[in-house]
């Protein structure tokens, strides 16, 4: 059976991306999406950081459908009793430069389609992928229904659950420790109520993360990005937490938890819930990247486990591109050559080893490891509230000094197992 060039497995950022980096070589590339259509099952994050990805993309973000360039960087630490503080950063620099958007995946994902399509590249929606061919080791296809399809190179792009890479034995088993499980909704309000309760002005917006009481204090965090005329708003908790919850909760019920904080309602009143949907996430940094290539085959995006938690933010979308273009380059590199073998295609690591994907993967290897500690979603979050909850207060009784409050506070905070977290600071 004739072959086609390229078959690209997943219409997310990582395999429309590669698509678009091969679109003037003049190759049969089809991609295949078993979506309704590309974005329609994507909630990915919200937010897209736009700097390290512009010296790979050309013009492809060009007239792309962005919601809110992020002019604020927000984090709220909730402790007990609904106390909070929050931390508001803003800076003549995110209101100049081209830094971040806010994204709705479904919008940008189908715009990115259309403009791959438009290239000349197929874009086939409905079409489940259910297996490999492979012939001598080599990968030569995939299956498609009863139906086999024959390329030269198979990207897998289809994200973070990807059977195909474990078919492949390229990829452990699922751990719940190495994944977090995401809910999101959609909620839609007026431009200019997003405006004056954000104090933002028209185009700009609001990157906010939550920590501590949101999630019961395991690990996991909320969050919140505000769209054109919507909210984005969610819960993210690791998976092995959630199962050792005690008293037990279902990340459903977090969600309409922290939705009801009074850091949070007041933000979503009067909101109109448009869309809800779940994700799961990659939670293992660095050590949940292993071998990304064979004889015949690429891995991106989520499937390969490009994902970083930084604590202050998340990263993943940036990094999705990124590979899918790293992806591309290497295949124009093999088809120039006329050899598909993994020698070949080993090239595909040293672009992204030369690139920010695994170099800031590699600089925050030991982040998922650090933030593996219950204190940070309980214990800090709440003496950090409690701290400012003395400071502010006045009762009856004669205000005690702004240095007893400290010191006792002091005592309390640096126990021995804090200052070990302090000490491991340095390796992040």
């Amino acid at each position: 059976m004739e072959k086609l060039d390229v078959i690209i497995v997943g219409g997310g950022l990582a395999g429309l991306s590669c698509a678009y980096g091969l679109k003037n070589e003049g190759l049969n590339v089809l991609v295949l999406e078993r979506g309704e259509f590309p974005g329609s099952k994507n909630m990915t994050g919200g937010r897209l950081y736009l700097k390290p990805i512009k010296p790979l993309i050309g013009d492809m973000l060009e007239g792309a459908p962005f919601e809110r360039k992020v002019v604020r960087e927000r984090w709220s630490f909730l402790g007990k009793d609904n106390e909070s503080l929050t931390l508001d950063f803003i800076s003549k620099k995110l209101k100049e430069e081209e830094h971040s958007y806010t994204v709705l995946r479904a919008k940008f994902d189908k715009y990115l389609s259309e403009k791959v399509s438009n290239s000349g590249i197929f874009v086939i929606p409905k079409y489940r992928v259910d297996g490999i061919l492979k012939d001598n080791g080599r990968v030569e296809g995939v299956y498609v229904g009863g139906e086999r399809l024959y390329a030269r190179v198979v990207v897998i792009a289809e994200g973070v659950l990807s059977q195909l890479t474990r078919k492949l034995g390229m990829k452990k088993e699922l751990s719940a420790d190495s994944y977090a499980v995401g809910v999101k909704e959609i909620i839609e309000l007026p431009e200019h109520r997003i405006n004056e309760r954000f104090n933002v002005g028209s185009g700009e917006g609001v990157a906010h993360l939550f920590v501590g009481d949101v999630t019961g204090g395991v690990f996991g965090g909320g969050f919140l990005y505000t769209n054109k005329e919507s909210i984005s708003i969610g819960v993210v908790v690791k998976i092995s937490s959630l199962m050792d919850m005690y008293p037990s909760m279902k990340i459903y019920e977090l969600l309409e938890r922290f939705k009801d904080k009074d850091e949070v309602k007041n933000l979503i009143a009067g909101g109109n819930t448009v869309e809800y949907s779940a994700h799961i996430i990659p939670e293992s940094g660095l050590k949940g990247v292993e071998k990304l290539y064979g004889n015949g085959f690429l891995i991106t995006g989520d499937a390969a486990g490009f994902a970083l938690n930084m604590g202050i933010t998340v990263r993943g979308m940036d990094f999705a591109i990124a590979s899918g273009f790293l992806a591309a380059d290497t295949i124009k590199e093999a088809f120039r050559r006329g050899d598909f073998s993994e020698r070949v295609l080993s090239g595909y690591m040293e672009r992204l080893s030369g690139s920010f994907v695994l170099k800031d993967l590699k600089s925050f290897e030991e982040m998922p490891s650090f933030l593996d500690n219950k204190d940070f979603f309980g214990f800090y979050p709440s003496k950090m509230t409690e701290i400012f909850g003395r400071l502010v207060y006045f009762g009856e009784e004669p205000k005690e000094r702004i240095w007893k409050t400290l010191k006792d506070w002091g005592k309390d905070f640096l126990r021995l197992r804090n200052i070990k977290t302090l000490l491991r600071v340095r390796k992040i």
